[in-house]
């Protein structure tokens, strides 16, 4: 068994605000015995697309090594829902980023699938416009059990998720920031949904409130167990979902029903 904390925050294009806020939730989490912490999309900032692709950082920036001076100082996994990583003049990556206890930057991954929507209330993102999708499928191995990384609108694909079950995934992040019009409808069933068909467990961090700029997030900080249950959950405002996790309750559910081997297409 390991304790696993979902983080939900309130992130604005203040960086340090941002991190001070961080670091108290990541500091709550490790008292309360947490061996991995996971952090909403847009973790470090939550700001215009202009700006964010103006102040993206390499992995190795300055902002990017203040977060695995965090996980060092609280000796604990901290997965960071995303930053605005460097790619060029007009564009950055949506990227997660894991840190080991020790600081030390272990894997990370980019954003696949671009929220490019018009909703009929109005609601209208191009991220593509100033975000480069990620190719990549990333999983790695934590203390807590096999790890895939994903990050929000990746949600809506499950073609993502089992390439990551046939990489080993025994646990599944989706840091996100889902809009208020879109979460109330879809998180929970799309969170739960990913969980069953994956046999996976399921972190899901996730930003809430207003952030500016008119953005505001649904919120809703989940952790879905492999049948499906929700274990912990966030009301509004910032805060946490612990929950604790034993990866052998993945594999008895696979053992019992073995849908990897009944696939046929």
């Amino acid at each position: 068994m390991a304790l696993v904390a979902c983080v939900q925050m309130r992130s604005t294009g203040n960086v340090d605000d941002n991190l001070a806020q961080l670091d108290a939730r990541v500091a709550r989490a490790a008292a309360r015995g947490a061996v991995l912490v996971a952090t909403p999309e847009n973790t470090t900032m939550l700001s215009t697309p202009a700006d964010k692709v103006a102040r993206a950082e390499p992995l190795d920036g300055p902002t990017h090594r203040r977060l695995g001076e965090i996980a060092a100082r609280h000796r604990t996994w901290l997965l960071v829902g995303s930053v605005a990583e460097r790619c060029d003049d007009s564009h950055c990556y949506n990227t997660s980023l894991l840190f080991d206890e020790r600081g030390q930057l272990v894997a990370h991954y980019r954003k696949i699938h671009l929220f490019d929507i018009d909703l009929p209330d109005g609601t209208r993102h191009a991220e593509s416009a100033h975000v480069a999708p990620g190719r990549d499928v990333v999983v790695v191995d934590t203390p807590v059990g096999r790890l895939g990384l994903s990050i929000c609108y990746d949600l809506r694909f499950p073609e993502l998720y089992r390439h990551l079950v046939d990489a080993g995934a025994e646990l599944i992040s989706v840091p996100s920031a889902f809009t208020m019009t879109t979460g109330r409808d879809h998180w929970h069933v799309l969170l739960r949904a990913r969980a069953i068909e994956t046999q996976c467990f399921v972190l899901a961090p996730a930003q809430e409130g207003a952030h500016g700029h008119g953005r505001q997030s649904y919120g809703h900080s989940l952790v879905v167990d492999p049948w499906g249950t929700i274990l912990a959950e966030c009301a509004d405002g910032p805060g946490m979902a612990l929950a604790e996790i034993d990866v052998t309750r993945v594999r008895d559910i696979r053992a019992a029903m073995p849908v990897a081997r009944h696939r046929r297409l």
